[in-house]
């Protein structure tokens, strides 16, 4: 089970044995197994495609080698050309291929020795998450792409140092679950609940530098990379925020472990997981009427002589999920899975490929490619249809359910016009994929104070959208990714407690993108909820009308 207990027994340098619960559509529960780091027989190949940003929105995909940075020029002479993309075909794969790749969005560090010194210490470090719980994930996800599961992905648009604390982890998590069930008992279907939490700290940027009073700095790409006050030491990336990164990271999944098995997740608890500031509010009302029938429920079990006590019901199954971004991070927490001999990226259960790091022979697909996670591809309405084809043929070759989801991101109206061609070239490949909708990244807009925000009705007509499309299209809508937070913040604008322009600087907190708050994430689920019970009581009478 994901987030269950696992113990960590260090053999040697290269190697931990660890043991865990594997799925249990296996026959090989709790069976121990070698988790191997693959890049510690040889030395450490330098960084050498290091790029700031995409020079533009829609970057050329070039077949030479990009200019190496002089923290890298010693190493660029040996870098392999680009592959073309037309009619290409992967060469081998290995952990280090991506350097033979032009790599977007990487930061510039100063000091190539100690950038070395920390990813040889990274990759002397335990895995934060293990290969069995990521197939496990893939599994879960597969049934979502069948239409018989649905996912719930969200958290911070980037975590930061500061405000990193219990309470923070606790109150995310709590709003999940509430999500959760909300979708879960309007659904009837299981429900997997994905974190954007414990690594999602790298954030891509449209520059490379920002300028204010004619001072140039380095952009702010997240805080394992350097820091947000604009000044020259805190915007100089540190490659020291790596380390730091790791152990805020398994720190975080520690507590999420403790909260998935501990009892705090147990549904008896349903009702106790209010947040106080959303008690009194019209959302909170609805999820007490709603817990109170899940007590009902669950005391006719009792009643009936059903244990109210197995695991499934006072546990539940969390994962951890961010943007593979920050490439020597990722390498230097991979490690081969010796049970089946895959290779896995131990940093999270899920990772996915942004926007801007996407292109076919860049060097994040690459990375990709190699390590088994279940992966995430954001898609917007940029996206060509066949690329996106040929894009999920090189990441999931062997076309196996519940390796890719793609993630929506592209406005309510975009969403009508151009994700049915989407999905109807995904058809046509034969392709298996998860269809999920993003409907923050396609909704930002600027305050008249200047503030970043995002409207709320603008979010449920993209989610609407999203689903009517589905519809439409005789597809299957397999979840919702959201930027969203436990806090009471006031980012986004809108929802049921309005929050107006003039309340945005009361409790803006965020380091990057708005949030929906605590009230404005269960408000968009009970939407959600409503239409998983529409498309299922349709599925029902169509079934009765075939007399199945």
């Amino acid at each position: 089970m994901a987030l269950a207990g696992t113990s960590i027994i260090p053999t040697n340098s290269n190697s931990f044995l660890q043991t865990q619960a594997l799925p249990s559509s296996t026959s090989k529960s709790h069976q121990p197994y070698l988790l191997t780091n693959p890049t510690k027989s040889a030395s450490i190949r330098p960084i050498s495609a290091v790029h700031s940003a995409d020079p533009s929105k829609n970057p050329v995909v070039s077949d030479k080698s990009p200019k190496a940075p002089a923290a890298a020029a010693s190493s660029a002479a040996t870098t392999a050309s680009t592959t073309k993309v037309s009619g290409a075909v992967p060469g081998k794969w290995s952990i280090e291929s991506w350097k033979s790749k032009k790599a977007l969005q990487l930061p510039e560090y100063p000091d190539p020795e100690d950038l070395e010194s920390v990813l040889r210490t990274l990759e002397a470090f335990p895995p934060i998450v293990f290969a069995g719980e990521a197939r496990s994930l893939e599994e879960r996800l597969a049934e979502a792409a069948m239409g018989n599961a649905f996912l719930l992905q969200g958290g911070d648009c980037a975590e930061s140092f500061k405000e990193f604390n219990a309470n923070n982890i606790r109150d995310t998590f709590r709003i999940l679950l509430q999500m959760g069930a909300v979708l879960m008992f309007g659904g009837q279907v299981p429900v997997i609940k994905v974190g954007r939490m414990a690594g999602q700290f790298a954030k891509p940027r449209s520059e490379s530098f920002e300028e204010k009073n004619g001072v140039k700095l380095p952009s702010y790409r997240g805080d394992n990379v350097n820091g947000d006050a604009f000044d020259v030491k805190s915007r100089t990336p540190d490659p020291q925020r790596m380390i730091r990164a790791y152990c805020q990271a398994a720190a975080t999944l520690n507590l999420l472990r403790a909260f998935a098995t501990g009892g705090y997740a147990s549904m008896q608890r349903v009702t106790q997981w209010n947040l106080d500031f959303t008690e009194h509010s019209e959302q909170g009302d609805r999820y007490r009427e709603l817990a109170h029938r899940v007590d009902e429920a669950l005391g006719f079990m009792a009643a009936a002589g059903l244990t109210v006590d197995h695991p499934i019901m006072t546990t539940t199954e969390f994962w951890t999920s961010h943007e593979c971004l920050l490439l020597p991070f990722e390498q230097s927490l991979t490690r081969e899975d010796s049970t089946s001999g895959l290779y896995y990226d131990c940093s999270a259960h899920m990772l996915w490929v942004g926007e801007r790091t996407r292109q076919l022979d860049g060097a994040h697909v690459e990375f990709l490619r190699g390590v088994a996670n279940p992966l995430g591809i954001k898609v917007s309405d940029k996206m060509d249809p066949n690329e996106l084809v040929k894009l999920i043929e090189i990441l999931n070759p062997q076309n196996k359910a519940g390796r890719i989801t793609v993630i929506t991101r592209m406005g309510a109206e975009n969403m009508r016009v151009k994700l049915p061609h989407l999905i109807r070239a995904i058809r046509r490949a034969g392709q298996i994929v998860t269809w999920v909708s993003d409907p923050m990244h396609g909704n930002t807009i600027k305050a008249p104070c200047g503030l970043k925000t995002r409207p709320f009705d603008a979010i449920r007509a993209e989610v609407r959208a999203f689903f009517d499309v589905h519809e439409q299209e005789g597809s299957h809508p397999g979840g919702v990714h959201l930027e969203m937070t436990g806090q009471n913040v006031t980012e986004c604008i809108g929802g049921s407690r309005t929050v107006t322009f003039d309340d945005l600087s009361s409790r803006y907190h965020t380091h990057c993108d708005p949030r929906l708050n605590a009230s404005q994430s269960l408000e968009l689920a009970f939407i959600i909820a409503e239409r998983l019970r529409k498309r299922r009581i349709g599925s029902q009478l169509s079934l009765n009308t075939m007399g199945l």
